[in-house]
């Protein structure tokens, strides 16, 4: 293929998707810049306030073309939102801090928590979510994912005092609803039964009422499933029907131990 040919094919293979890298890195930048923002106490935070606002509105008219350089409406109900969002996450800290021996301080949980960093970015995600933003709390939580290896999309609606312990491969789906005071360890998904485009605007996640502890690698589906509160999900259960409050699900695979001649 000469020169000629292949600068046409490839700008032909860029008008059919129409992404811009722009958007995704400055999005991840923007993620990082307001975690410091509000978190890191070596940050200036009248300073970072401005160079934030001023990075969303560039993120904001990438992503809405069609109103670029408009007032930012988005920014200023996100901004309402931030002692609602400051409780909820402090809420989020202590539980980590009060239910894992290893934790030493909330400092520690802040900064050294993979699962703490993956609600936070959920968390502000969230609320772009819930104001209509597009593409953006996706790259948002697409970052988090990133960094820590904790997948939680921005449509999924959880709780109070939310812990994920380790967190390594967690996956919560977009209409999962988790309420308060729940535990979640590495591995854990949370997912649909079936994946069809037709099933876009219908509730397809699992339930997980308060209370309920999941341990690692348990694999709970379907939108219709729901794990009744103070339930205990045992490690590498698979679950695709509901389980009544206060039930412990556990299971069980024939293990043989085998003497070795020597």
């Amino acid at each position: 293929m000469n020169r000629r040919k292949l600068i046409e094919v490839i700008k032909n293979q860029k008008e059919d998707v129409k992404i811009s890298s722009t958007l995704k890195l400055e999005s991840q930048r923007f993620t990082q810049l307001i975690c410091n923002t509000f978190f890191d106490s070596e940050t200036d935070t009248e300073k970072s306030l401005v160079e934030v606002k001023a990075l969303f509105r560039k993120i904001r008219d990438i992503a809405c073309p069609e109103i670029a350089g408009q007032p930012c409406k988005t920014w200023d109900d996100f901004i309402d939102g931030i002692p609602d969002l400051f409780c909820n996450l402090k809420k989020d800290a202590e539980a980590i801090y009060n239910n894992d021996p290893a934790a030493e301080s909330l400092s520690e949980v802040y900064l050294a928590y993979p699962g703490f960093f993956a609600i936070s970015v959920y968390r502000m995600a969230k609320e772009f979510h819930r104001l209509g933003l597009p593409l953006i709390p996706r790259l948002m939580t697409e970052y988090a994912h990133q960094q820590t290896g904790i997948d939680i999309h921005p449509g999924a609606d959880i709780g109070e005092s939310f812990f994920i312990d380790h967190g390594t491969g967690v996956v919560i789906g977009e209409t999962v609803t988790i309420q308060n005071n729940v535990k979640i360890y590495q591995g854990v998904t949370l997912g649909a039964l079936t994946v069809k485009k037709a099933l876009r605007n219908i509730k397809r996640h699992p339930t997980i009422e308060n209370n309920v502890i999941i341990y690692a690698n348990a694999t709970i589906l379907g939108g219709d499933t729901i794990i009744g509160e103070n339930s205990i999900i045992g490690g590498n259960v698979w679950l695709t029907q509901s389980v009544p409050k206060n039930s412990l699900v556990t299971h069980s695979p024939q293990i043989e131990i085998i003497p070795m001649k020597l």
